[in-house]
């Protein structure tokens, strides 16, 4: 039996569920989220719980139990706080700035990176160097900061490039110096 499958999803008073079918649709202050319900589980709400249950007891059935059941608590979350990621870029001369819903970057290229932010996820610039992301669907804030941070990654040599605020760089030691002796004479 899948643990976090098991457990119920309390809804708080903003946020309200309604089961159509095989869509479950959340509603709050933020927006609305919905998601596709597989056909062997079963939704059921209950005053201001929510439990999943499953029909079969297969593999595949397991596993999208637990999966479902985070997914709907994490629209539950995302349309009545949100959620947040933050990003920090390091290197001289490396900045951010936002004109709309347009992230202008600069990142040493011979050109600068203008990424447009898709609908529902909006953006912040402290500092120029400090870039905060926030937004109510959890899956498409990830792949934003994913998609933003691959522009250039951090350097394990200089530390250079966009991390995660969180996210700790092993760093690596450079060329020891030149060896003696070993290279051709010119």
């Amino acid at each position: 039996m899948s643990r976090i499958g098991k457990k119920n999803i309390v809804i708080p008073a903003g946020a309200k569920v309604s089961i159509n079918g095989d869509v479950i649709k959340v509603e709050g202050p933020k927006g609305s989220l919905v998601q596709p319900l597989s056909k062997e589980l079963k939704a059921v709400v209950s005053g201001s719980e929510m439990k999943i249950t499953r029909n079969g007891e297969d593999k595949k059935t397991i596993m999208l139990h637990g999966l479902t059941r985070s997914l709907i608590a994490n629209m539950v979350k995302g349309v009545t706080e949100g959620f947040q990621k933050s990003l920090e870029i390091v290197g001289v001369g490396y900045r951010a700035e936002i004109q709309g819903s347009v992230l202008n970057l600069s990142l040493g290229y011979s050109h600068p990176i203008k990424y447009t932010l898709p609908k529902g996820i909006t953006a912040a610039v402290d500092k120029q160097t400090s870039i905060i992301l926030k937004g109510m669907d959890k899956q498409l804030l990830g792949q934003t900061a994913a998609e933003i941070r691959a522009f250039r990654l951090p350097d394990p040599y200089k530390g250079k490039g966009i991390k995660y605020t969180e996210e700790v760089v092993r760093r690596k030691a450079g060329k020891a110096g030149k060896a003696t002796g070993g290279g051709k004479a010119a």
